[in-house]
């Protein structure tokens, strides 16, 4: 029998995915009775969803394991997602580990544990990546304790990206059905969210294998007779189409926000990073987002740093995003990931080469923040706060993705709330809260 009672902490590293798995493994302890504390906190259980992405990443999970046995030797430590599925022995060798679970263990995770007692030895159930081919259901439940709730509708990825190991962590695509996602979108709503972050691997790619796509599950969502408003996550240029565009155009319940990965400017590293798209498609697109959307928020990913970018190549990518009219930057530096193709392509940058890089797209990303900032000063825009309070203010986001803080005031909380902007050159918008009303109508548009 299982000891009830336990306290178990949870440490997410990685996308919004990983966070709506998270959550959904954080039920399955609430289930059983147990305790959920913050990570800061000794814990009798520490559970890891890991990301694999970058070596940072990786490195990051084996410093949290190690602060994890520091506030209680005696924890029992299970790590599971992306680093676990692609190298469990490699977690197995980090003394005090005790359980890994691959991508398919992770949802049924009881099944695989008789007890909470330390091991001797690690146990580890990862199934082989060609068996990646089952649907995790995921969503935010009352073992994440946020307004804004992820739901998972979509999984793995068919794409062949010559620096990604994201299809052997994950396997194929694959996409929960429409009436499945209708149904958990419904529960999430009468768990009261008002807005829900729509996740996946690879979003834009829902329903090839069902005979649908993304545009008609939205289309059917925002029939839905419910305040709320739905985000997506991020969503690939090659498929964020005309009517998803008119879509979100013409309707207050889709977020005037896109997060759309670049990973660079240039012609010649976008093919040896085998994407899907040019630098010309990609430009053609932010232009027919903003002439749809004015008000739109544009994020994007970029790579520097990638195997045979000199210093002009990076120059071309810096000018391309400097004259892009994007709202802020994901900046990765490029990293070596085992069993990819770009791992053995010639023409490696220097590593401090990378950083610098790095550092000159942060800075140009924060500048564009704060331009889209000043730019959206002094219009009405539709807030939904979050319930934590930080030295008298709580903040929350825009539809387009601003950040903005208020007075706390409790009964604005998890509530969409009409609010006048204001930028005074700081990371956040203040926002002045125009009525207790808390409507969805009330937003105007920049042109």
């Amino acid at each position: 029998m299982l000891t009830m009672q336990k306290k178990v902490a949870f440490h997410t590293l990685g996308c919004k995915l990983n966070f709506s798995e998270t959550s959904s493994i954080g039920n399955q302890f609430l289930g059983r009775g147990f305790e959920i504390t913050r990570f800061e906190d000794k814990s009798d259980i520490y559970v890891f969803n890991t990301c694999s992405v970058t070596e940072s990443a990786e490195r990051e999970c084996r410093q949290l394991i190690r602060r994890a046995l520091r506030q209680n030797p005696e924890a029992f430590i299970i790590v599971t997602g992306c680093y676990a599925q692609l190298r469990p022995d490699e977690i197995a060798q980090i003394d005090g580990v005790d359980l890994v679970l691959g991508s398919n263990e992770k949802f049924n995770l009881f099944s695989y544990i008789d007890n909470f007692n330390k091991k001797e030895l690690t146990c580890i159930s990862v199934s082989p990546a060609e068996n990646l081919i089952e649907f995790g259901i995921a969503h935010s439940t009352e073992a994440d304790n946020r307004t804004r709730a992820f739901l998972k509708i979509q999984d793995g990825c068919d794409y062949s990206c010559s620096f990604c190991t994201i299809p052997l962590a994950r396997g194929t695509s694959r996409s929960l059905s429409p009436d499945k996602v209708i149904n958990e979108f419904r529960q999430l709503l009468d768990s009261g969210y008002k807005e829900i972050i729509l996740t996946g691997v690879n979003v834009g790619d829902y329903g090839k294998s069902l005979d649908t796509n993304l545009f008609e599950l939205l289309n059917e969502l925002i029939k839905i007779d419910d305040e709320f408003r739905i985000r997506i996550s991020s969503i690939e240029p090659n498929l964020l189409t005309d009517e998803i565009l008119d879509l979100v155009a013409g309707s207050e319940k889709l977020c005037n926000h896109f997060h759309i990965p670049l990973q660079s400017g240039n012609l010649k590293i976008l093919k040896a990073m085998q994407r899907r798209y040019t630098a010309g498609d990609y430009q053609n697109l932010i232009g027919k987002v903003k002439n749809k959307i004015p008000d739109a928020g544009i994020g994007a990913d970029v790579i520097v740093g990638f195997p045979g970018e000199s210093e002009e190549d990076f120059i071309h990518t810096y000018n391309f995003l400097r004259d892009l009219p994007v709202t802020y930057l994901h900046v990765f530096t490029y990293s070596e990931r085992p069993d990819t193709k770009a791992i053995t392509l010639p023409g490696k940058v220097d590593f401090q080469e990378r950083k610098r890089r790095n550092n000159l797209l942060r800075i140009l990303s924060e500048e564009k923040r704060k331009a889209f900032y000043k730019k959206m000063s002094g219009t009405q825009q539709q807030v939904l706060f979050e319930h934590s309070k930080n030295d008298g203010w709580m903040q929350g986001f825009t539809s387009n993705y601003i950040r903005v803080r208020a007075q706390y005031d409790e009964s604005f909380t998890g509530s969409l709330c009409p609010v006048d902007l204001h930028y005074l050159d700081s990371e956040v918008c203040d926002g002045e809260i125009l009525s207790t009303k808390n409507s969805i109508d009330l937003v105007t548009s920049v042109a």
